[in-house]
């Protein structure tokens, strides 16, 4: 018989023995509550929580709560129609900081996603009323209620609800959705959300409270209004494409004091894609209206600072013309503001006005444009404007006021109280059909006339000082207009006019090319040759007169001072030079300085005559009297000629004088130089002029 001792060391070996046997314990999953969906019956978390959705749509009627998370999964769509209030438990959830001055809140480091829908279900919040939303809003902040339940959406999250909600931070990668004409407004605040996002009606994508930041969203398809705001000082910055399918679709900008809005996107029609991936198929549909306008968006930028552009782009925020885009741009708490920041050409083809909605031209738009300094920033407008501010141009920016094209005429809005330009770039008009009056030109830009169209300069404000350029068509000087600061004008072609008006022109700096001026011109500065002017030429002691490969030709009376360059002749001379082609029928008066009539020069080898009754009996001619001249030599028809530089100040008349006492002088030297001295330091001739012979 056996003991009890022993009866109890064999049980426990039995039970060694069956432990050792046993399979090894299994880590609790996530408790499947599909069941309980299913039936309608309300759910507490104590954990990870997942519910599988049949294909289909499974309606339901309870409520989830208690600390954990939920995990929607499956082929079908679980639509909530009563309101959720869950969190995470204590050991997931991370700090949050109100931060700023109030109401701005700030949040250091969002919590992991309490909510996740899987890639292939569809979590609806919702269904058509004011409540069934997932969301817990534990802070009190005024205004503004930010749901501490996160959403990570790899699948769809539909969001169909008419009361005003947060979603707190969204991640993921799939599809947030409302449905149009459904009038509830959410608010998405931040997240690395890599989606796309259908707004139907409403979203607020910031608020004064809140500045959002959504880097990674791929697309928005926005077939309402797309509102964004700033808190005060802060800027927000959006970066994706927003595309549009149905009529009446825009984007609401606002900003609080020292806030700003960065938008480096593009707003363009959608022709395919559907919901998931928006796109069109061919960029040029922009500038097209579609069939019942279904193609035209807007954006209202109220009292804002707005940026188009970051400086890394050449892809417009809104392209488009008038009939397929509206631009408003409005006062609010104040003035507004557009910067457009590009790195390349881009084209406005519509007005900014500041209108309501569609009616963008039932009034002038209420603030200022800046075209800024980043270089390869070239912005045309290829409409006429419509905004009563200032257009800012900074330093290497290029503003283009019409494209060059038929169609594609552009123009500001002058008629305002406070219309002025400040062109420390670019300035270039370039119609075809339509003429421009500009006024209040300012800046150290230069302008450049380069379209068929007439730009005419008016008042005493343009007082720009760059250069002046006309290149095709005419610039045409009214209501006292100057070029005085300019600090050279240009005609570049034989077509290019620049109209001085009766006042005439006064050149100050330089004029020079191959264009007509028409009316008087006063030289005060340096006048090249090449130019035709429809009126007289004075050239006054302070002037100089420059010859070109073709003379200056003057309809009008001539009157001579001053001084004249013929350095350029001197490298091709001919035996006859006209320098100045006088068409008129008087007589013409005066002398370059220096440049008696039949004074005598050298060019080159050649020595020549000047006379200003040459050619038909009035023109300003250089003809050769002999090559290779000696010092002395005299016109014989001339004896009290002189022999001259081309552009001298000290010119004197021949005569023996004193030269034959230092020419004696010159020659005892040569004696007493020993001869590899005299080589080592001749003089070689050059320069700009010929010298005194």
């Amino acid at each position: 018989m056996r003991s009890q001792t022993q009866k109890t060391a064999a049980a426990v070996g039995a039970l060694v023995a069956l432990l050792a046997s046993a399979s090894p314990a299994r880590a609790a999953g996530p408790r499947d509550v599909t069941a309980d969906v299913l039936a309608g019956r309300n759910v507490t978390l104590t954990g990870d929580t997942v519910v599988t959705v049949p294909a289909g749509t499974t309606t339901y009627d309870g409520v989830f709560s208690g600390r954990g998370t939920l995990t929607v999964r499956g082929t079908g769509t679980l639509v909530l129609t009563r309101d959720s209030d869950f969190t995470l438990p204590a050991s997931r959830q991370r700090v949050r900081i109100l931060g700023g001055n109030h109401p701005y809140v700030t949040t250091t480091a969002a919590d992991p996603p309490a909510v996740t829908v899987e890639r292939g279900a569809t979590l609806q919040y919702g269904n058509g009323g004011t409540t069934g939303l997932i969301g817990h809003f534990p802070y009190g902040t005024p205004a503004f209620r930010l749901n501490q339940d996160n959403i990570r959406v790899d699948g769809t999250l539909r969001l169909s609800l008419k009361s005003a909600y947060n979603l707190g931070t969204v991640s993921g990668s799939g599809l947030i959705t409302q449905p149009r004409f459904l009038w509830g407004t959410w608010d998405l605040t931040s997240g690395p959300f890599s989606g796309v996002i259908d707004n139907g009606t409403q979203a607020n994508a910031g608020r004064p409270e809140y500045a959002t930041s959504l880097p990674n969203v791929r697309k928005v398809l926005n077939q309402g209004t797309w509102t964004v705001d700033t808190p005060l000082g802060e800027t927000v910055t959006q970066r994706m494409d927003f595309y549009q399918r149905e009529y009446g679709s825009d984007i609401n900008v606002q900003s609080r004091p020292g806030g700003k809005v960065i938008l480096t996107g593009q707003y363009s029609w959608s022709d395919r894609g559907g919901d998931t991936n928006p796109s069109l198929s061919d960029p040029a549909l922009n500038w097209t209206p579609a069939t019942k306008n279904v193609n035209k968006r807007g954006t209202n930028i109220k009292g804002a600072n707005v940026q188009w552009g970051d400086g890394t782009t050449a892809r417009i925020f809104m392209p488009g013309t008038a009939k397929t885009v509206y631009i408003n741009l409005l006062a609010a708490r104040s003035r507004s503001l557009l910067t457009f920041d590009y790195d390349g050409p881009v084209t406005l083809g519509a007005p900014i006005g500041g209108g309501r909605f569609h009616d963008t031209l039932s009034a002038p738009g209420a603030g200022d444009v800046v075209i800024k300094g980043t270089k390869g920033n070239d912005v045309t407008f290829a409409a006429v404007q419509y905004y009563d501010g200032s257009t800012t141009v900074q330093k290497n920016a290029v503003l283009r006021l019409g494209s060059g094209r038929p169609g594609g005429d552009g123009g500001l809005y002058t008629g305002g109280a406070l219309y002025k330009v400040v062109n420390d770039g670019s300035l270039v008009v370039d119609n075809t059909s339509k003429s421009l009056t500009l006024s209040r030109i300012s800046g150290g830009g230069s302008l450049t006339q380069a379209g068929g169209a007439t730009t005419t300069l008016t008042g005493g404000a343009v007082t720009y000082t760059g250069t002046t350029t006309v290149r095709k068509g005419t610039l045409a000087l009214r209501g006292g207009a100057t070029l005085a600061r300019s600090r050279g004008i240009r005609l570049t072609s034989t077509t290019a006019r620049l109209d001085a008006g009766t006042t005439g022109l006064r050149v100050l700096s330089s004029l020079s090319g191959k264009g007509t001026v028409r009316g008087s011109v006063t030289n005060d500065g340096v006048v090249t040759g090449g130019l035709t002017v429809s009126g007289g030429y004075t050239q006054s002691a302070k002037g100089e007169l420059v010859l070109a490969k073709s003379p200056l030709k003057v309809t009008g009376a001539v009157r001579l001072g001053g001084e004249l360059d013929l350095a350029a002749a001197g490298t091709n001379p001919g035996r006859t030079i006209t320098v100045l082609d006088h068409r008129g029928g008087a007589r013409t008066t005066g002398a370059f300085k220096g440049l008696a009539e039949g004074t005598r020069l050298r060019l080159a080898d050649t020595t020549y005559r000047i006379s200003y009754r040459g050619g038909d009996g009035n023109d300003v001619v250089l003809t050769a009297v002999t090559a290779h001249a000696t010092a002395g030599a005299r016109p014989d028809s001339t004896p009290s000629a002189q022999v001259a530089a081309p552009r001298t100040t000290s010119a004197t008349a021949e005569g023996l004088g004193w030269w034959p006492y230092v020419l004696a002088l010159g020659l005892l030297g040569g004696l007493v130089v020993p001869p590899t001295l005299r080589i080592r330091g001749r003089r070689r001739g050059g320069g700009r002029h010929a010298v005194h012979r």
